[in-house]
């Protein structure tokens, strides 16, 4: 699997790589840009089956407007890229929502954040105000990106509802069975089923051939037990009712009109559930609104990030720092 890196930090400094070490012992991949006392942090949570490389664009772009003015952290998912693998059981949401926390506790102590998920990442965002409500204050600006609150169970793809859901519920076992029993060069070689996968479910019109090949990559690079246990959680997602928790906190809700995933009305309860969000549907754009649609996302995750700095920079300066947190992760 290539690994993603960004030299584009200025005056000098480089991204940082880092780790944290979670409640149940896993070690997860972080990569903080910028520097230790910028007045906002920006945290991207990625895609399932993905990594911090899903937000490669928006960090290039993010940097390239912001440089040293913000903070930025990436990292993978526990199970998914540089991150240790993990038993079903602890694949979940919540698990990724402490994770989360985590993160920002050992990286992000203090100040205010954006914070932007793509699909299950928007889904951890949305378990943040029942497993970390301590970080609900400091939460400036959300962007939720083909994501979803609950009912991901009445998905079908597109298809006819009988067919679609023998396909949902079965697909994700077969792209692991396919990892358990063929080695990871023959997948490299020969990625049928997952470019298959990729370019009828996960992206709409027009699809860059280096974008889909990025996203086969990480399906094929996904271990087998994080497919199938995110999958299961996911089928029991139901964080309808924490939405409120971010009522009148700047949010973004975006979704591709051709989203097989997180349809654009999943998106829309998303949206009608926080009081003031905004819903923006991108005409013909699939699941990987990030890669299929760099500016939109850019743009929306900026605005959010200019009303914050505007907001902190309006604050007197004994007041622009929340207190430390009482949770802590091993570095």
């Amino acid at each position: 699997m290539a690994i993603w890196s960004s030299d584009t930090d200025v005056e000098g400094d480089r991204m940082s790589d880092r780790n944290v070490i979670t409640e149940d012992g896993l070690r997860i991949h972080v990569t903080v840009r910028g520097r230790d006392d910028a007045p906002l942090t920006v945290l991207l949570s990625h895609c399932w089956t993905a990594e911090e490389s899903d937000w490669h664009y928006q960090v290039t772009d993010l940097l390239a407007r912001y440089g040293h003015d913000i903070r930025v952290i990436t990292w993978d998912h526990r199970g998914h890229g540089r991150s240790d693998r993990a038993p079903e059981a602890q694949l979940t949401i919540p698990h990724l929502a402490r994770d989360l926390g985590l993160v920002v506790d050992t990286y992000a102590p203090e100040g205010p954040l954006v914070v932007a998920g793509h699909s299950v990442g928007g889904m951890t965002i949305t378990a943040i105000p029942e497993e970390r409500p301590d970080l609900m204050p400091r939460i400036v600006g959300v962007l939720f990106v083909s994501t979803t609150s609950g009912e991901l169970s009445k998905v079908t793809l597109g298809l006819p509802a009988a067919a679609g859901a023998l396909l949902r519920d079965r697909l994700p076992f077969v792209l692991a069975n396919r990892a358990r029993m063929l080695s990871l060069s023959r997948r490299e070689k020969y990625p049928v089923i997952e470019r298959q996968v990729t370019k009828r479910f996960l992206f709409g019109r027009p699809a860059r051939p280096r974008d889909v090949g990025h996203v086969v990559d990480q399906l094929v690079h996904t271990p087998p037990e994080t497919m199938a246990g995110f999958f299961r959680d996911m089928m029991e997602h139901d964080r309808i009712g924490n939405l409120a928790a971010f009522d009148d906190v700047p949010a973004t809700v975006l979704v591709g009109s051709r989203d097989l995933l997180t349809p654009p009305e999943h998106a829309g309860k998303i949206a009608q559930g926080i009081r003031g969000a905004r819903l923006l549907v991108a005409p013909d754009a699939g699941h990987y609104l990030p890669f299929e649609r760099r500016e939109l996302v850019s743009d929306e995750l900026c605005v959010l990030v200019d009303r914050a700095l505007a907001r902190a920079a309006a604050q007197p300066s004994s007041e622009r720092k929340e207190p430390r947190g009482k949770h802590r992760a091993r570095a």
